[in-house]
C-alpha cells in the first residue's frame, strides 16, 4: 500500500521522520541530523512507499539532502506556505518552521485561541489568536541544555540523568540538580503561561497543548490538565500536505 505523505521534521539533533495518510501517521522513524546524506535518508525511509512529502527544517543546510534523496515532490513549509492559518507578526520569514506547523495541528486539531509549549533543544511556545492568526511567542532554554550547561561550566557539578526529585531540598548534589531542572522548570512553565494568558482576550477558553521529548514528565507534574501530543508537528505537516493536495485538484 502507498501512503499519501513522507513527514519530515528536521530538528538540530534528530530528524523525525512519519508515514502519513491523509487522516492518520501510520508510522514513525528518526534519524540523526547532523551531517545526513541523501543515502543516510534513503536507507531511513527504506520499505515506505509514499506519494509526496513535506518538511519543515530548523537546519537549513539538511534540506538539500533530502531533495536529492527523494524523488517525490517535496514540500518545504515556509511562512507562504498555504497553512490554513494566518499569521500577524512583524518579520514571517524569521519564525521557525516547526513552530509553524505545530500551529497549524494546534489551529485544526485543538482550537484558537491557543497555545503550543514544544519541548526541545529550546523550549518554546507559540500563539495562536481567536481568529487563527500565529502572532508570536517564547524562547527559553530546553531543560537538557540548562542542567548540560551547569555540568559544562562548573568544575564540580556531574552530569545528571534527568527524573523526578524525591523531594524539593535535595540531599545530594545531584537530587539538589534534579530538583532544580524539575521544579524550576515547571514553575517557569507556569509563569510563562500565566504572563501569556494575561495578554490574550479574556472570556474565551485558551486551548494549550505540549508536545517535543520532555513534555510528558514535565506535564505530568504540573497543576492544570495539559495534553501532550509527540506528534503534533507531524500532524502539522500531514494538515499542509492535505492543503496542497486540495489546491492541485
Amino acid at each position: 500500500m502507498i501512503a499519501d505523505y513522507l513527514l519530515i521534521d528536521v530538528g538540530n539533533g534528530r530528524t523525525k521522520l512519519g508515514l502519513a495518510s491523509r487522516d492518520a501517521i501510520l508510522d514513525r522513524r528518526d534519524c540523526p541530523t547532523r551531517g545526513v546524506t541523501a543515502a543516510q535518508i534513503r536507507e531511513a525511509v527504506a520499505g515506505w512507499e509514499f506519494r509526496a512529502a513535506v518538511l519543515c527544517s530548523v537546519v537549513p543546510d539538511a534540506v538539500a539532502a533530502f531533495r536529492e534523496a527523494l524523488t517525490v515532490e517535496l514540500t518545504e513549509l515556509r511562512h507562504d506556505t498555504p497553512m490554513g492559518i494566518g499569521i500577524r507578526y512583524p518579520s514571517p520569514a524569521s519564525i521557525g518552521p516547526d513552530r509553524l506547523a505545530n500551529a497549524v495541528a494546534l489551529a485544526h486539531l485543538h482550537g484558537a485561541p491557543g497555545i503550543v509549549i514544544d519541548f526541545g533543544t529550546a523550549v518554546t511556545f507559540d500563539i495562536l489568536s481567536a481568529d487563527k492568526h500565529y502572532i508570536g511567542g517564547v524562547i527559553a532554554p530546553g531543560l537538557r541544555l540548562m542542567t548540560d550547561y551547569l555540568h559544562e561550566r562548573t568544575a564540580l557539578l556531574p552530569q545528571v540523568e534527568l527524573q523526578e526529585p524525591v523531594s524539593a531540598i535535595g540531599q545530594s548534589t545531584i537530587g539538589a540538580i534534579q530538583a532544580g531542572a524539575a521544579i524550576g522548570y515547571r514553575g517557569m512553565i507556569r509563569g510563562i503561561l500565566e504572563a501569556l494568558r494575561k495578554e490574550l482576550p479574556r472570556g474565551q477558553p485558551v486551548h494549550v497543548v505540549a508536545t517535543g521529548g520532555d513534555a510528558g514528565w514535565i506535564i505530568s507534574g504540573m497543576d492544570e490538565h495539559i495534553p501532550v501530543d509527540p506528534d503534533l508537528t507531524l500532524h502539522g505537516l500531514r494538515l499542509v500536505g492535505n492543503l496542497r493536495a486540495l489546491s492541485h485538484v
